[in-house]
Parts: structure tokens; sequence; C-alpha cells
């Protein structure tokens, strides 16, 4: 893998980043520094923002937190890493879903082309869509492998989770049950992802402080930690816990091989609605 960051291609190598999504659609300036300050006080890898020129140019004077800028527009991401962001990612798709539009396969290898050819010297994470059998997003990562995307992302199920009865459910009875079932379709596909491809993965989508180990477990090198953080509306809250997660990657060896040889998930699939996730 070709990185450009000693520091960032240690943490990927290491399996250590925490990145924190402001959104790909939040362009309030007074949000995104919370987000901002709340990564520097709890020591999160870097920090993912609109891809907004402006806003790029803005944050990068009073940080020195690597940035990451999420769109699906060219013109967008080229302009941002002009702008300073240290990283572009092609996604989420999530927001345009409920907007009835949906990118294929193709569309997604067509604008990371575009966009390697554009920054032959930037990192470059894309989005896999949820929408895509297990099957089809391997095809599609090991496509953008070989076209030299560094990073991919996992991209969970979770609007239509959260109208199943057993997610509502689960709120109120277990926790444990509730994160599990959350990160479920993420953690899945970080699983069959990381062995499929020899790019970094992160596991975005679901994740909290009792999921996130388990995604480094199951082969992630990242995780991406947005609702988490976002539902607190004051820095302190938000910083407490984004280290409340990392503190939570502090464990042994053999607790990691525990946690991957564990029954827990497929104990805990076995009571899930698998019409909320994909085909194989």
């Amino acid at each position: 893998m070709k990185l450009f960051n000693q520091q960032l291609d240690n943490l990927f190598n290491n399996k250590k980043v925490v990145k924190i999504i402001s959104g790909i659609d939040n362009l309030n300036i007074h949000s995104i520094l919370q987000y901002v300050q709340a990564c520097e006080i709890g020591k999160a890898t870097y920090v993912d923002i609109s891809a907004n020129p402006e806003i790029v140019r803005f944050i990068k004077q009073i940080t020195n937190l690597p940035v990451c800028v999420s769109s699906i527009n060219i013109k967008a991401l080229y302009d941002s890493v002009l702008a300073g962001a240290d990283l572009v990612e092609i996604g989420n798709f999530d927001v345009f879903y409920n907007q009835g539009i949906i990118f294929s396969p193709q569309q997604i290898v067509n604008i990371s082309k575009q966009i390697r050819l554009l920054l032959p010297n930037t990192y470059i994470c894309v989005t896999i869509p949820h929408i895509f059998t297990l099957n089809q997003q391997i095809e599609l990562a090991l496509r953008l492998e070989d076209l030299g995307i560094n990073i991919i992302q996992t991209e969970g199920n979770i609007s239509k989770l959260i109208s199943s009865n057993l997610y509502k459910s689960s709120i109120s009875q277990d926790y444990l049950f509730y994160s599990i079932l959350k990160s479920a379709a993420a953690l899945s596909s970080v699983y069959l992802l990381s062995n499929a491809v020899n790019i970094p993965v992160i596991a975005a989508s679901g994740i909290n402080s009792l999921t996130a180990s388990i995604a480094f477990a199951y082969g992630a090198s990242g995780i991406g930690i947005k609702s988490e953080v976002g539902k607190f509306d004051s820095i302190d809250k938000m910083s407490c816990r984004i280290n409340e997660i990392i503190q939570s990657l502090d464990i042994n060896t053999s607790n990691i091989k525990y946690v991957k040889n564990n029954s827990i998930l497929n104990h805990l699939y076995s009571y899930l609605d698998t019409s909320i996730f994909y085909s194989v």
C-alpha cells in the first residue's frame, strides 16, 4: 500500500486509526469546529468533513489534525485538496438513498479513476455501498485496489435497521445486543473485505465503544465514528466519548483472539431478521 504520510502510515499498519465524521452534508462551521476540537482533545487520528474548500482552508489554519473531505463531486474533492485537505473520500452514499439516487459499481469505479488521475499523491478512500451484495462489495473493492485506491470503508444499512422491531426492542433490553445489531452489517463487510484486499479497511456505521475492538479483530485498520459522537451537544462530552472509544481498543492480543474466535456474533446473528442485511 502506498501512503503519503508516515504518521498515518504507521497508524494504519498498526490498526489504530480512529476517524471522527462530522458529516458529508454538514456545512455548519460551528458544528464542524466542535468536532475538530473534540478530536484534538479526545486524541482521534483525523477528522472527516464536507468537501468545501473554504471550510477546509479555515479548519487547516486552526488544527494540525489530518483533514479528510468526503463527497462524490470530483471538483469539490480536487479543490479541497488544493485548499489543504490531506485525504479524500468518495462517499458515503447513504445521504443519497432517500433522494432515490443509487450509484452502480461502474459509476464508483469511474469516479475513482478520475480522482486518482487528478490526485496521484493524495490518500483516496472509497466507501463501498451497503446496497450491494457482499460478493459485489468484494468485486468492487478488488477493482478499486487495482486502481491504486489507498483505503476502503464500509457502509452499514442503519436507516433500514432502525425501522425494524428487533432494533427498537433491543435498545431498552440489552445494550450489548443493540450494539452488535447496529454494527453487524459493517462488521460482516469488514471481515470479508479485509480478507479479500491488501489495503486498509475502515469500519464505519454503527460502531461504538463495545464493537470497536471487534471491528479491529475482524480485520479493520481503522474505524469511522459519527453518531456516537454527534449525539452530544458539548465538546467535553464529545471528546469524552472519543476517548472512551480509543481506550476500549487498549486490549491485549489474547483478548483480540478471544473476540475473533468467540461465538458471540454467531450467537447473536442467529436471532437477527436476515431481511435487514444483504444477500451474499
